[in-house]
């Protein structure tokens, strides 16, 4: 794979994966109750538990995307 592929799509690869956290952020914020509702059908957790979990997650998710995805392209964007 040339380099200029490998930049292409580490760039892709960055929108898909924000725009994915951007859907789970809006998910989260307009219908919390909806998404609450279905958790607790699996899992036995409280509300609060519930809230820091995925923010939790959503910010361990972003630092990956950042040092996985961003960093690398950057890098790659920067020798070239």
């Amino acid at each position: 794979m040339s380099l200029a592929i490998s930049i292409q799509l580490l760039a892709w690869s960055v929108l898909i994966n924000y725009a994915l956290l951007v859907f789970w952020f809006l998910i989260l914020v307009l219908a919390p109750g909806w998404l609450y509702s279905l958790h607790s059908r699996w899992f036995k957790i409280s509300e609060q538990a519930f809230y820091l979990i995925h923010y939790a997650g959503m910010g361990l998710f972003k630092l990956l995307i950042f040092v996985f995805l961003l960093v690398p392209y950057l890098v790659l964007r920067f020798i070239i």
